[in-house]
Protein backbone atom coordinates (compact mmCIF):
# COMPACT_ATOMS: atom_id res chain seq x y z
CA UNK A 1 0.00 0.00 0.00
CA UNK A 2 1.49 3.19 -0.77
CA UNK A 3 2.69 5.51 2.04
CA UNK A 4 0.46 8.27 0.99
CA UNK A 5 -2.52 6.21 1.98
CA UNK A 6 -1.15 6.54 5.79
CA UNK A 7 0.82 9.56 6.02
CA UNK A 8 -0.82 12.69 5.38
CA UNK A 9 0.97 15.30 2.52
CA UNK A 10 3.45 18.19 4.23
CA UNK A 11 2.52 21.16 5.85
CA UNK A 12 -0.64 21.76 7.97
CA UNK A 13 -2.16 18.16 8.02
CA UNK A 14 1.38 16.36 8.80
CA UNK A 15 2.08 18.62 11.75
CA UNK A 16 -1.51 18.16 12.75
CA UNK A 17 -1.28 14.45 12.67
CA UNK A 18 1.97 14.42 14.36
CA UNK A 19 0.48 16.66 16.81
CA UNK A 20 -2.69 13.65 17.22
CA UNK A 21 -0.02 10.57 17.03
CA UNK A 22 1.57 11.98 20.44
CA UNK A 23 -1.66 12.46 21.96
CA UNK A 24 -2.61 8.93 21.02
CA UNK A 25 -0.17 7.39 21.83
CA UNK A 26 -0.27 8.67 25.30
CA UNK A 27 -3.95 7.87 25.22
CA UNK A 28 -3.44 3.97 24.29
CA UNK A 29 -0.95 3.45 27.68
CA UNK A 30 -4.24 5.77 29.34
CA UNK A 31 -6.87 3.85 28.36
CA UNK A 32 -4.83 0.56 29.14
CA UNK A 33 -3.87 1.19 32.54
CA UNK A 34 -6.27 4.09 34.15
CA UNK A 35 -8.75 1.70 35.46
CA UNK A 36 -6.52 -0.43 37.17
CA UNK A 37 -4.26 2.47 38.39
CA UNK A 38 -7.35 4.06 40.02
CA UNK A 39 -8.44 0.99 41.61
CA UNK A 40 -5.16 -0.59 42.71
CA UNK A 41 -3.13 2.64 43.36
CA UNK A 42 -5.17 5.27 44.35
CA UNK A 43 -7.75 2.37 46.33
CA UNK A 44 -11.14 3.89 44.21
CA UNK A 45 -14.11 1.50 44.18
CA UNK A 46 -15.41 0.45 40.23
CA UNK A 47 -18.56 2.44 41.20
CA UNK A 48 -16.41 5.49 42.47
CA UNK A 49 -14.64 5.50 39.39
CA UNK A 50 -17.75 4.93 36.92
CA UNK A 51 -19.55 7.71 38.54
CA UNK A 52 -16.46 10.72 38.34
CA UNK A 53 -16.09 9.12 34.46
CA UNK A 54 -19.75 9.66 34.22
CA UNK A 55 -19.80 13.05 35.80
CA UNK A 56 -17.06 14.07 33.75
CA UNK A 57 -18.04 13.49 30.16
CA UNK A 58 -21.61 14.56 31.13
CA UNK A 59 -19.62 17.89 31.69
CA UNK A 60 -17.02 17.54 28.75
CA UNK A 61 -19.94 16.85 26.53
CA UNK A 62 -21.55 20.35 27.53
CA UNK A 63 -18.39 21.92 27.64
CA UNK A 64 -17.16 21.70 23.88
CA UNK A 65 -19.52 24.23 22.80
CA UNK A 66 -18.76 27.10 24.64
CA UNK A 67 -14.91 25.93 24.64
CA UNK A 68 -15.45 25.74 20.59
CA UNK A 69 -16.94 28.92 21.34
CA UNK A 70 -13.99 30.71 22.56
CA UNK A 71 -11.76 28.94 19.65
CA UNK A 72 -13.96 30.97 17.32
CA UNK A 73 -13.09 34.05 18.65
CA UNK A 74 -9.63 33.96 20.28
CA UNK A 75 -8.15 31.58 17.42
CA UNK A 76 -8.13 27.90 17.13
CA UNK A 77 -4.50 27.18 17.37
CA UNK A 78 -3.91 29.04 20.57
CA UNK A 79 -7.05 27.47 21.98
CA UNK A 80 -5.75 23.89 21.57
CA UNK A 81 -2.87 24.62 22.78
CA UNK A 82 -4.23 26.07 25.91
CA UNK A 83 -6.84 22.68 26.09
CA UNK A 84 -3.67 20.60 25.37
CA UNK A 85 -1.80 21.53 28.55
CA UNK A 86 -4.72 21.81 30.39
CA UNK A 87 -5.38 17.97 29.57
CA UNK A 88 -1.76 16.85 30.65
CA UNK A 89 -2.15 18.87 33.60
CA UNK A 90 -4.94 17.11 34.44
CA UNK A 91 -3.50 13.69 33.58
CA UNK A 92 0.01 14.61 35.17
CA UNK A 93 -2.61 15.61 38.87
CA UNK A 94 -3.31 11.93 38.51
CA UNK A 95 -0.44 11.01 39.92
CA UNK A 96 -0.75 12.88 42.88
CA UNK A 97 -4.24 12.63 43.80
CA UNK A 98 -5.67 10.03 46.53
CA UNK A 99 -8.39 12.07 47.92
CA UNK A 100 -11.61 11.30 45.84
CA UNK A 101 -13.01 15.13 45.83
CA UNK A 102 -9.66 15.78 44.10
CA UNK A 103 -10.14 12.93 42.23
CA UNK A 104 -13.50 14.04 40.97
CA UNK A 105 -12.06 17.07 40.35
CA UNK A 106 -9.07 16.33 38.10
CA UNK A 107 -11.59 13.34 35.73
CA UNK A 108 -13.90 16.76 35.31
CA UNK A 109 -11.11 18.61 34.53
CA UNK A 110 -9.82 16.04 32.28
CA UNK A 111 -12.90 15.34 30.52
CA UNK A 112 -13.91 19.02 29.60
CA UNK A 113 -10.39 20.10 28.53
CA UNK A 114 -10.51 16.62 25.95
CA UNK A 115 -13.40 18.13 24.83
CA UNK A 116 -12.58 21.57 24.36
CA UNK A 117 -9.51 20.28 22.32
CA UNK A 118 -11.60 17.65 20.38
CA UNK A 119 -13.28 21.30 19.28
CA UNK A 120 -10.10 23.64 18.71
CA UNK A 121 -8.43 21.16 16.88
CA UNK A 122 -11.73 20.40 14.06
CA UNK A 123 -11.67 24.19 14.14
CA UNK A 124 -8.12 24.49 13.19
CA UNK A 125 -7.84 22.31 10.80
CA UNK A 126 -10.93 23.68 8.77
CA UNK A 127 -8.82 26.87 9.11
CA UNK A 128 -5.65 25.64 7.42
CA UNK A 129 -7.10 23.23 5.02
CA UNK A 130 -8.97 23.80 2.06
CA UNK A 131 -12.87 22.41 2.20
CA UNK A 132 -12.00 20.22 -1.02
CA UNK A 133 -9.03 18.28 1.46
CA UNK A 134 -10.80 18.01 4.79
CA UNK A 135 -12.27 14.91 5.02
CA UNK A 136 -9.32 13.43 3.31
CA UNK A 137 -6.99 15.22 6.32
CA UNK A 138 -9.54 13.93 8.88
CA UNK A 139 -9.05 10.54 7.66
CA UNK A 140 -5.30 10.70 7.79
CA UNK A 141 -5.39 11.91 11.61
CA UNK A 142 -7.79 8.61 12.26
CA UNK A 143 -5.74 6.63 10.47
CA UNK A 144 -2.88 8.10 12.71
CA UNK A 145 -4.68 8.10 15.81
CA UNK A 146 -5.44 4.67 15.26
CA UNK A 147 -1.71 3.60 15.35
CA UNK A 148 -0.75 5.67 18.27
CA UNK A 149 -3.68 4.10 19.92
CA UNK A 150 -1.98 0.43 19.59
CA UNK A 151 1.35 1.62 20.23
CA UNK A 152 0.58 3.24 23.34
CA UNK A 153 -1.42 0.43 24.25
CA UNK A 154 1.36 -2.11 23.70
CA UNK A 155 3.22 0.35 26.15
CA UNK A 156 0.33 0.28 28.77
CA UNK A 157 0.32 -3.41 28.31
CA UNK A 158 3.94 -3.51 29.59
CA UNK A 159 2.53 -1.86 32.89
CA UNK A 160 0.25 -4.15 33.44
CA UNK A 161 2.32 -7.31 32.99
CA UNK A 162 4.72 -5.81 35.54
CA UNK A 163 1.44 -4.47 37.43
CA UNK A 164 3.83 -2.20 40.18
CA UNK A 165 3.02 1.54 41.23
CA UNK A 166 5.85 2.51 39.21
CA UNK A 167 4.84 1.46 36.04
CA UNK A 168 1.54 2.53 36.27
CA UNK A 169 2.64 6.11 37.24
CA UNK A 170 5.09 5.92 34.43
CA UNK A 171 2.50 5.10 31.72
CA UNK A 172 0.26 8.03 33.21
CA UNK A 173 3.13 10.09 32.92
CA UNK A 174 3.77 9.16 29.46
CA UNK A 175 0.52 10.48 28.92
CA UNK A 176 0.47 13.72 30.02
CA UNK A 177 3.54 14.33 28.91
CA UNK A 178 2.37 13.57 25.66
CA UNK A 179 0.38 16.33 25.47
CA UNK A 180 3.11 18.59 26.37
CA UNK A 181 4.43 17.37 23.07
CA UNK A 182 1.25 17.92 21.01
CA UNK A 183 0.93 21.62 22.60
CA UNK A 184 4.43 22.51 21.19
CA UNK A 185 3.83 20.52 17.78
CA UNK A 186 0.42 22.98 17.34
CA UNK A 187 2.16 25.55 18.20
CA UNK A 188 4.35 25.53 14.98
CA UNK A 189 1.16 25.67 12.97
CA UNK A 190 0.22 28.89 11.45
CA UNK A 191 -3.08 30.58 12.67
CA UNK A 192 -5.58 30.59 10.52
CA UNK A 193 -6.75 33.08 8.28
CA UNK A 194 -10.57 34.28 8.31
CA UNK A 195 -13.15 36.58 9.44
CA UNK A 196 -13.04 37.06 13.68
CA UNK A 197 -15.84 35.34 15.12
CA UNK A 198 -16.39 38.50 16.48
CA UNK A 199 -17.66 40.35 13.40
CA UNK A 200 -21.59 39.58 13.47
CA UNK A 201 -24.85 40.52 11.44
CA UNK A 202 -27.01 42.12 13.23
CA UNK A 203 -29.02 39.98 14.97
CA UNK A 204 -27.36 37.30 15.12
CA UNK A 205 -26.34 35.80 18.41
CA UNK A 206 -22.74 33.97 19.87
CA UNK A 207 -23.77 30.57 20.28
CA UNK A 208 -25.73 30.31 16.99
CA UNK A 209 -25.42 26.31 16.99
CA UNK A 210 -27.75 26.06 19.74
CA UNK A 211 -30.72 27.48 17.65
CA UNK A 212 -30.02 25.23 14.84
CA UNK A 213 -32.34 22.93 15.18
CA UNK A 214 -31.56 21.00 11.30
CA UNK A 215 -27.79 20.83 12.98
CA UNK A 216 -28.94 19.61 16.04
CA UNK A 217 -31.10 16.57 14.33
CA UNK A 218 -27.96 15.59 12.18
CA UNK A 219 -25.98 15.63 15.55
CA UNK A 220 -28.54 13.12 16.96
CA UNK A 221 -28.55 11.08 14.01
CA UNK A 222 -23.79 11.08 14.28
CA UNK A 223 -24.21 10.15 17.94
CA UNK A 224 -26.53 7.07 17.37
CA UNK A 225 -24.46 5.70 14.84
CA UNK A 226 -21.50 6.13 17.33
CA UNK A 227 -23.09 4.05 19.65
CA UNK A 228 -20.66 1.10 17.87
CA UNK A 229 -18.03 2.54 19.85
CA UNK A 230 -19.13 1.49 23.26
CA UNK A 231 -19.94 -1.70 21.39
CA UNK A 232 -16.56 -2.61 20.56
CA UNK A 233 -15.14 -1.45 23.88
CA UNK A 234 -17.66 -2.52 26.49
CA UNK A 235 -20.46 -5.11 24.92
CA UNK A 236 -18.40 -7.14 22.67
CA UNK A 237 -16.06 -8.39 25.40
CA UNK A 238 -18.58 -8.78 27.54
CA UNK A 239 -21.06 -11.04 25.03
CA UNK A 240 -18.03 -13.22 24.10
CA UNK A 241 -17.42 -14.04 27.42
CA UNK A 242 -20.85 -14.44 28.40
CA UNK A 243 -22.76 -15.52 25.41
CA UNK A 244 -20.30 -17.34 22.68
CA UNK A 245 -18.20 -20.58 23.23
CA UNK A 246 -15.07 -18.15 21.24
CA UNK A 247 -11.58 -18.11 23.53
CA UNK A 248 -10.23 -15.32 25.08
CA UNK A 249 -8.22 -14.22 23.11
CA UNK A 250 -10.90 -13.46 20.48
CA UNK A 251 -11.31 -10.37 22.40
CA UNK A 252 -7.87 -8.83 21.53
CA UNK A 253 -8.16 -10.15 17.77
CA UNK A 254 -11.29 -7.96 16.76
CA UNK A 255 -9.64 -5.19 18.24
CA UNK A 256 -6.30 -5.88 16.55
CA UNK A 257 -8.76 -6.32 13.03
CA UNK A 258 -9.84 -2.62 13.84
CA UNK A 259 -6.96 -1.05 14.07
CA UNK A 260 -4.98 -2.12 11.35
CA UNK A 261 -8.03 -1.73 9.24
CA UNK A 262 -8.66 2.16 9.72
CA UNK A 263 -4.76 2.72 10.18
CA UNK A 264 -4.72 1.12 6.21
CA UNK A 265 -7.91 1.46 4.43
CA UNK A 266 -9.42 4.72 6.24
CA UNK A 267 -7.83 7.08 3.89
CA UNK A 268 -8.90 5.28 0.51
CA UNK A 269 -12.78 5.00 1.50
CA UNK A 270 -12.54 8.79 2.74
CA UNK A 271 -11.10 9.51 -0.70
CA UNK A 272 -14.69 8.47 -2.10
CA UNK A 273 -16.36 11.61 -0.25
CA UNK A 274 -16.39 14.92 -2.03
CA UNK A 275 -19.15 16.88 -1.03
CA UNK A 276 -22.65 16.64 1.12
CA UNK A 277 -24.47 14.05 -1.60
CA UNK A 278 -21.52 11.63 -1.47
CA UNK A 279 -20.97 12.37 2.86
CA UNK A 280 -24.91 11.51 3.10
CA UNK A 281 -24.66 8.64 1.02
CA UNK A 282 -21.57 6.95 3.13
CA UNK A 283 -23.67 7.13 6.09
CA UNK A 284 -26.66 5.51 4.52
CA UNK A 285 -24.14 2.73 3.12
CA UNK A 286 -22.87 2.84 6.61
CA UNK A 287 -26.37 1.97 8.31
CA UNK A 288 -26.47 -1.06 6.21
CA UNK A 289 -23.42 -2.67 6.50
CA UNK A 290 -23.28 -2.21 10.58
CA UNK A 291 -27.11 -3.51 10.77
CA UNK A 292 -25.39 -6.90 8.84
CA UNK A 293 -22.42 -6.92 11.20
CA UNK A 294 -24.80 -6.86 14.03
CA UNK A 295 -26.67 -9.77 12.69
CA UNK A 296 -23.13 -12.26 12.21
CA UNK A 297 -22.12 -10.82 15.84
CA UNK A 298 -25.62 -12.13 16.74
CA UNK A 299 -24.70 -15.89 14.65
CA UNK A 300 -22.09 -15.88 17.26
CA UNK A 301 -23.95 -16.93 19.98
CA UNK A 302 -25.73 -20.15 18.27
CA UNK A 303 -23.17 -22.94 17.80
CA UNK A 304 -21.56 -24.95 20.02
CA UNK A 305 -17.82 -24.49 18.50
CA UNK A 306 -15.31 -22.21 19.56
CA UNK A 307 -13.56 -22.13 16.55
CA UNK A 308 -16.82 -21.32 14.76
CA UNK A 309 -17.74 -18.64 17.12
CA UNK A 310 -14.27 -17.09 16.41
CA UNK A 311 -14.67 -17.39 12.71
CA UNK A 312 -17.98 -15.30 13.12
CA UNK A 313 -17.01 -12.96 15.58
CA UNK A 314 -13.89 -12.18 13.13
CA UNK A 315 -15.69 -11.56 10.10
CA UNK A 316 -18.58 -9.43 11.72
CA UNK A 317 -15.32 -6.98 13.21
CA UNK A 318 -14.11 -6.65 9.59
CA UNK A 319 -17.94 -6.14 8.38
CA UNK A 320 -18.24 -3.73 11.59
CA UNK A 321 -14.88 -1.62 10.65
CA UNK A 322 -16.16 -1.22 7.17
CA UNK A 323 -19.18 0.53 8.64
CA UNK A 324 -17.22 2.50 11.14
CA UNK A 325 -15.08 3.85 7.75
CA UNK A 326 -17.75 4.47 5.80
CA UNK A 327 -19.53 6.39 8.93
CA UNK A 328 -16.40 8.48 9.69
CA UNK A 329 -16.09 9.50 5.90
CA UNK A 330 -18.92 10.83 5.72
CA UNK A 331 -19.72 12.02 8.93
CA UNK A 332 -16.51 14.62 9.30
CA UNK A 333 -17.54 15.46 5.58
CA UNK A 334 -21.12 16.45 7.01
CA UNK A 335 -20.01 18.25 10.45
CA UNK A 336 -17.52 20.32 8.37
CA UNK A 337 -19.61 21.39 5.82
CA UNK A 338 -22.86 22.47 7.29
CA UNK A 339 -21.27 24.47 9.83
CA UNK A 340 -20.79 28.27 9.24
CA UNK A 341 -16.79 29.28 8.48
CA UNK A 342 -16.89 31.76 11.01
CA UNK A 343 -18.07 29.51 13.86
CA UNK A 344 -16.34 25.67 13.18
CA UNK A 345 -15.60 25.77 16.79
CA UNK A 346 -18.75 25.73 18.65
CA UNK A 347 -20.35 24.09 15.43
CA UNK A 348 -17.37 21.26 16.00
CA UNK A 349 -18.21 21.15 19.74
CA UNK A 350 -21.60 20.64 19.32
CA UNK A 351 -21.35 17.77 17.02
CA UNK A 352 -18.15 15.94 18.66
CA UNK A 353 -20.56 15.80 22.07
CA UNK A 354 -22.17 12.93 20.40
CA UNK A 355 -18.44 10.74 20.76
CA UNK A 356 -18.79 11.96 24.62
CA UNK A 357 -22.38 11.45 24.20
CA UNK A 358 -21.96 8.01 23.07
CA UNK A 359 -19.51 6.72 25.77
CA UNK A 360 -21.61 8.57 28.51
CA UNK A 361 -24.98 6.60 27.60
CA UNK A 362 -23.55 3.83 25.36
CA UNK A 363 -21.80 1.15 27.91
CA UNK A 364 -25.50 0.88 29.71
CA UNK A 365 -27.63 0.85 26.81
CA UNK A 366 -25.86 -1.99 24.81
CA UNK A 367 -25.26 -3.87 27.94
CA UNK A 368 -28.51 -3.72 28.84
CA UNK A 369 -29.70 -4.46 24.78
CA UNK A 370 -27.06 -7.07 23.92
CA UNK A 371 -26.74 -9.13 27.41
CA UNK A 372 -30.22 -8.88 28.02
CA UNK A 373 -32.37 -9.40 25.44
CA UNK A 374 -29.61 -11.71 22.68
CA UNK A 375 -30.40 -12.08 19.84
CA UNK A 376 -32.96 -10.00 19.42
CA UNK A 377 -31.16 -7.29 20.98
CA UNK A 378 -28.89 -7.03 18.47
CA UNK A 379 -31.56 -6.91 16.03
CA UNK A 380 -32.56 -3.48 17.59
CA UNK A 381 -29.31 -2.63 17.57
CA UNK A 382 -28.75 -3.37 14.31
CA UNK A 383 -32.43 -1.30 13.48
CA UNK A 384 -31.13 2.01 15.09
CA UNK A 385 -27.80 1.97 12.92
CA UNK A 386 -30.01 1.08 9.76
CA UNK A 387 -32.88 3.98 10.57
CA UNK A 388 -29.94 6.75 11.59
CA UNK A 389 -27.80 6.42 8.49
CA UNK A 390 -31.28 6.28 6.39
CA UNK A 391 -32.46 9.26 8.02
CA UNK A 392 -29.20 10.98 7.47
CA UNK A 393 -29.82 12.31 4.32
CA UNK A 394 -33.11 13.98 4.41
CA UNK A 395 -31.56 15.54 7.54
CA UNK A 396 -28.63 17.13 5.79
CA UNK A 397 -31.00 18.20 2.65
CA UNK A 398 -33.01 20.39 5.62
CA UNK A 399 -29.42 21.69 7.34
CA UNK A 400 -27.91 23.01 3.99
CA UNK A 401 -31.27 24.50 3.51
CA UNK A 402 -31.43 26.38 6.30
CA UNK A 403 -27.64 27.05 6.11
CA UNK A 404 -28.22 28.69 2.41
CA UNK A 405 -31.51 30.57 3.62
CA UNK A 406 -30.41 31.91 6.71
CA UNK A 407 -27.83 34.45 7.31
CA UNK A 408 -27.63 33.92 11.57
CA UNK A 409 -26.62 30.08 10.70
CA UNK A 410 -25.14 30.84 7.24
CA UNK A 411 -21.81 32.93 8.98
CA UNK A 412 -20.06 36.02 7.93
CA UNK A 413 -17.13 33.95 6.69
CA UNK A 414 -16.45 33.64 3.04
CA UNK A 415 -18.67 30.67 0.91
CA UNK A 416 -17.33 28.02 -0.80
CA UNK A 417 -15.71 28.14 -4.33
CA UNK A 418 -18.21 26.26 -6.78
CA UNK A 419 -16.62 22.73 -7.34
CA UNK A 420 -15.26 22.82 -3.72
CA UNK A 421 -16.87 19.35 -2.49
CA UNK A 422 -19.17 21.52 0.08
CA UNK A 423 -22.30 22.34 -2.05
CA UNK A 424 -25.50 21.85 -0.57
CA UNK A 425 -27.56 18.99 -1.58
CA UNK A 426 -30.08 18.82 -3.87
CA UNK A 427 -32.96 17.12 -4.42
Amino acid sequence: MPVSRIIPPGGAPRRLALAQLANSVGDGAYYVCSALYFSRVVGLSPTAIGAALTLGWALGAVAGVPLGHLADRRGPRGIAILMSLVTGAAVASFLFVRAYPAFLVAVCVYACAQCGLAAARQALLAGLVEPARRTETRAHLQSTVNAGLALGAALGGVALQLDTEAAYLAALAVDALSFVVAAGMLYRLPAPEGTPAGERPPGVGRLTVLRDRPYAVVALLNTVMLLYMPLLSVALPLWIVRRTEAPGWTVSALLVVNTVSVVLFQVRIASRVSGLDSASRSVRHAGYVLLLACLVFACSSLGASAWAAAVLLLAAAVIQVLGEMLLGSGSWEIGFALAPPDRQGQYQGFYGAGTAVARLVGPLLLTALILSWGFSGWLVLGGLFLAAGTAMGPAVRRAAARRDESPAVRGTGPRPAPGSGVEPTTG
